[in-house]
């Protein structure tokens, strides 16, 4: 066993992740002008991370570890040798890392010098001498310091910057595509089935239509998936306090900022090349979602009443997208009876995080307590009652009428949505369903009941039972 010191790198190899990217990424979200002026900088990288440190300061105990290279840090000090790291990063986040994980000696980048590849291997020899440590890394430019040091700890692949090397241990690293696939939240995907609203309200059921609004599906999927991942970026800290969402890929380390960053531009090119194979209209709808999602991920969620205004209308450009994708035209009066569906979905969103919240301080990241549980439970409550009196408003229109002859059945069809909003609203003010809504209701066994209740009694009132029954038995 060694006796030599044990020099860390910390980006990727202590850490799972990188310091500068977490900077950078958590001053977007804060103060986005003054990151954006950072950037002047990139040229001196040195005083580039030092800019973007004292911008946006990390929680050093949230960083996610790699616990083999901690136990292996822990066990070299029991064992009496020296451990210290070395990194590219700024002192004024190393310092506090080393110190946060008792180790006394740092090496960082500091004073206009950038510590990465032959700098560092110059600082390290300096200290040790020529062969007179270990070095774990993680990077392509690690070798230049393994070439100088006795044994090599390489976690991943390191880029392929260890081979040829002897007296190597190599540590688990890196990312897997189930971890990308997560991060991308497929799970949220089925609240892209809004988009079949359109088709179905105006009875539009040809192949051609349903197949070009699934094509609508693959381009809002893409690009939801593109700023969830956007979201989850920004929000990194914010996560990591959160009881759930502290396991998302990118709070927990188990996906490379980079690798995030690259599939997110890859999602973006999909969603934006799919929307324009369907029409200009889709490109449009699909550009101005992607729009109000960032701005809504950058300022927009922290705002009281506006960050729900917003999700109400993400919702909406859904169905608007559905309309977009066939070609059918959406009634003005569905978009008015969804909006005020949304808006209480959105209010039990919040009454959900708030009721699962371990204190009575506000949500990390959004602008809401526990004590405003009871002005969101009559939000939604109005959004409820809004939604009834527009459907029921709605049965009386020239388009209604010419759709659904028998407009008694859209009456009493009134009764399962009012029972499903209720559910909705009561299971969220309890903290019994998913974070979100949506996807609670395309798993919720009853509340489905009440949904196919809804549709079935619609189509009663449209004759489309008693004509599809004639087609087929006629």
């Amino acid at each position: 066993m060694s006796t030599k010191p044990l020099v860390l790198d910390a980006d990727g190899t202590l850490l799972r992740t990188d310091m500068l990217l977490e900077g950078i990424w958590k001053g977007l979200g804060t103060d986005p002008a003054a990151t954006l002026k950072a950037f002047a900088l990139i040229k001196d990288r040195a005083a580039f991370k030092t800019e973007i440190a004292r911008i946006a300061p990390l929680r050093i105990d949230l960083l996610p570890v790699n616990g083999d290279i901690a136990a292996m840090a822990v066990e070299a000090k029991d064992a009496g040798r020296e451990v210290s790291i070395a990194s590219a990063s700024d002192i004024s986040l190393v310092q506090p890392l080393a110190e946060h994980y008792g180790i006394e000696r740092v090496f960082a980048s500091e004073n206009g010098v950038n510590l990465k590849g032959s700098a560092k291997a110059d600082a390290l020899v300096a200290a040790y001498g020529e062969k007179g440590f270990d070095y774990a890394g993680n990077d392509k430019s690690d070798r230049k310091i393994w070439d100088h040091s006795d044994g090599a700890i390489v976690v991943g692949n390191a880029g392929g910057g260890a081979k040829g090397l002897t007296n190597v241990v190599k540590v688990n690293g890196g990312w897997s595509p189930r971890a990308v696939l997560k991060s991308m939240r497929p799970h949220q995907w089925v609240k892209n089935v809004l988009l079949f609203l359109p088709m179905i309200a105006a009875h539009a059921f040809f192949l051609d239509t349903f197949l070009a609004v699934c094509l609508g599906i693959i381009s809002f999927s893409a690009a939801a998936s593109c700023i969830y991942i956007v979201n989850d970026l920004l929000d990194i800290e914010a996560d990591r306090l959160h009881v759930k969402k502290c396991k998302r890929p990118f709070a927990a380390g188990t996906v490379p900022i980079p690798i995030g960053m690259l599939t997110c531009a890859a999602l973006g090119v999909i969603a934006l090349g799919v929307a324009a194979m369907l029409s200009v209209q889709m490109f449009g709808v699909v550009a101005f979602y992607m729009s109000l999602s960032l701005a809504y991920s950058l300022r927009l969620k922290r705002m009281r009443w506006i960050d729900i205004m917003v999700l109400a209308s993400l919702y909406t450009l859904r169905v608007v997208a559905g309309a977009a994708a066939s070609g059918v035209d959406a009634s003005v009066f569905m978009l008015i009876f969804i909006f005020p569906v949304f808006i209480s979905l959105g209010c039990v969103k919040r009454m959900t995080e708030l009721a699962l919240a371990k204190d009575e301080n506000p949500l990390p990241g959004r602008g809401y307590a526990r004590r405003d549980m009871g002005d969101l439970l009559n939000m939604s409550a109005v959004g409820m009652i809004g939604a009834l009196v527009i459907f029921f408003l709605y049965s009386f229109s020239e388009q209604a009428l010419a759709l659904y002859p028998d407009q008694w059945l859209m009456w009493v069809a009134l009764l399962p949505i009012a029972a499903w909003l209720y559910r909705m609203i009561k299971l969220g003010y309890m903290g019994q369903m998913d974070y979100d809504p949506i996807v609670f209701a395309m798993s919720d066994i009853r509340g489905i009941g009440f949904l196919l209740i809804t549709l079935s009694l619609l189509f009663y009132a449209a004759g489309l039972w008693s004509e599809w029954y004639g087609r087929m038995f006629g």
